[in-house]
């Protein structure tokens, strides 16, 4: 019996032993591998805020969770580049262009443009009578219609009593034909034809209701009407454009002007069809010099049947040029900056083709219509975010890279403001309160009305207040997207829309506070839940977090990031 003890103790101790120089080996192995990876893990993030990252692992600062090893960027990238899906390009509607008249080797000029109207092709339709629309039957702007389509019906009291003339006429029109005639002809003027007249005299009846068809085929690009409105003769009541064919418009620099001719051949290109290059042939260039932008526009017609093109759309044009070419200012669309206080940012593509973003900041001159000019910091050829900018920033933001928001406050600069100025403001962001306790009550019917008294207030800040020129151009850069985002919100009554404008219109407005201050402590609170976890800013009154981007849903999720104090 002792023997099988000894036999069982020492069984129990090789196993002991093999566990001591095997398995704690392992065990040392992989703690030593686990801690070698930990070391290489640059950023650490949370899988249920991904927009946290931190250097080294950690909990979660607004979850609690284990932080986890953040993925590793793209090879070959530089430090503030990112890479998004092409999923993700998609959903963002993210556009791109060439600015510029950009110079090739073989001395061919790309040049920059838009797709708009063909503008010979456009017509008005009219009321041929005065009277109130019974019906309208266009229901939306884009809407196709044809021609002898029914477009609406009008009640006219004119046109009643003229046919109540043409029946007594018609009574007499053996003894007085001329005025029978004359009756007749009235009629006619207001484009009624002889079946109708025929069909009134015949049957003896007046017509209240008057049918208004379509004199042309086309598209609905603006409707100046509504049902019920009252309207007078000749009033015009749509717009219609017929998109068949478009114009190509581009920007030529005045030192490159002698370089193009009408009939020239010219590429076109577009992001909708990057594979795709379409010919065409100048068809205009404009005889007067843009005194801001010291351009004048070049035109290309392109047959459109197919409807591939859109007005308003991104295109790239080239020509060969028949000089050598000297280069000249760059100009970028307004819809590519993105403004940090005084300094401007935009987002380019170093690589045509792959989906990589990098931020550059750049110095702006003077805003040129719908454009800047370029002081410092692009070159002619390279490629910017035109649409789609603040969605390439959150990217940005999320991966961890320099981008606008998480970089503000280290570049943003105020200004010595003027009283007057400073109260307008006020007026302004009071306004702006009003909008935001009513997202946070998820009342969308009440956001509405707010944005439209805050489009009110905004439009009357007078700017000629701002003597200083530096202030007087950051409210200038400022104040389009304060107004076209604000716009949005006004224009409907879904929530989820107006909450989504209202991060665009909070970026602006913490950004006009921080600048030109206002007469009150304000604090800047952030979600980071908002937007799909992309996190969005916004001012309050109170230090109490109450969340306009969830309402009761999450009311109490944030923080405050920053208590501003006017100075």
């Amino acid at each position: 019996m002792k023997k099988y003890i000894i036999y069982i103790v020492i069984l129990i101790a090789g196993v002991f032993l093999g566990w001591l120089l095997f398995g704690g080996g392992s065990s040392k192995s992989e703690a030593a591998h686990d801690h070698t990876t930990a070391e290489k893990g640059k950023m650490w993030t949370c899988s249920m805020h991904p927009q946290i990252m931190q250097p080294e692992p950690g909990d979660c600062p607004i979850c609690g969770m284990d932080l986890i090893p953040a993925e590793v960027g793209a090879e070959g990238l530089a430090a503030n580049q990112f890479k998004l899906t092409k999923n993700a390009l998609a959903l963002a509607n993210v556009q791109t262009t060439v600015i510029g008249n950009a110079i090739s080797a073989d001395n061919t000029i790309t040049l920059s443009g838009k797709i708009a109207e063909n503008e010979k092709s456009n017509a008005v339709q009219v009321s041929y009578f005065a009277g109130r629309i019974e019906r309208l039957n266009v229901n939306f702007t884009g809407e196709e219609i044809r021609k002898g389509q029914l477009l609406a019906t009008v009640y006219s009291p004119e046109l009643v009593k003229a046919q109540q003339e043409l029946l007594t006429a018609a009574l007499v029109k053996e003894n007085q034909p001329a005025l029978y005639k004359a009756v007749r002809n009235k009629l006619k003027l207001w484009k009624l034809s002889e079946n109708q007249i025929n069909q009134i005299e015949k049957t003896g009846k007046v017509k209240e209701n008057f049918p208004v068809y379509a004199t042309v085929s086309g598209t609905v690009s603006e409707k100046l009407v509504e049902q019920g409105d009252y309207v007078s003769q000749g009033q015009a009541l749509l717009k219609i454009a017929n998109l068949n064919s478009v114009w190509a418009n581009f920007d030529v620099y005045e030192n490159q002007i002698s370089n193009f001719k009408v009939g020239q051949n010219i590429s076109i290109t577009t992001n909708a069809y990057p594979n795709e290059t379409f010919k065409a042939k100048v068809s205009f260039i404009d005889p007067v010099l843009n005194q801001e932008t010291r351009t004048v526009t070049m035109r290309a017609v392109l047959n459109n049947s197919k409807g591939r093109f859109k007005p308003a759309m991104f295109v790239t044009g080239n020509v060969e040029a028949t000089e050598k070419q000297t280069e000249q200012q760059l100009s970028i669309p307004a819809t590519a900056v993105l403004w940090t206080g005084k300094r401007s940012v935009v987002y380019i593509k170093p690589d045509a083709s792959k989906p990589v973003f990098e931020m550059r900041e750049v110095a702006l001159g003077r805003r040129a219509g719908e454009s800047y000019l370029v002081e410092k910091g692009l070159k002619s050829g390279e490629e910017i975010v035109t649409n789609g900018v603040f969605t390439i920033d959150a990217s940005a933001q999320l991966q961890g890279k320099k981008s606008m928001m998480n970089h503000t406050k280290e570049i943003m600069e105020s200004f010595s403001t003027p009283e007057a100025f400073k109260e307008q403001l006020q007026k302004a962001y009071d306004g702006y309160i009003v909008l935001k306790d009513a997202l946070v009550k998820t009342d969308a019917n009440a956001a509405k009305i707010s944005a439209g008294n805050l489009q009110k207030t905004l439009t009357s800040v007078d700017m000629k207040l701002l003597t200083n020129e530096e202030a007087h151009k950051q409210w200038m850069q400022l104040v389009p997207a304060l107004k076209s985002s604000n716009a949005e919100i006004a224009k409907t009554t879904d929530v989820d829309v107006q909450r989504k404008y209202f991060k665009v219109l909070s970026e602006h407005f913490i950004i006009a506070v921080q600048s030109f201050g206002i007469n009150e402590v304000t604090y800047k609170q952030y979600c980071p839940m908002a937007d799909s976890d992309k996190g969005a800013y916004w001012l309050s009154k109170e230090k109490q977090v109450l969340n306009p981007y969830f309402g009761d849903m999450m009311l109490k999720c944030g923080e405050v990031k920053e208590t501003i104090i006017n100075n």
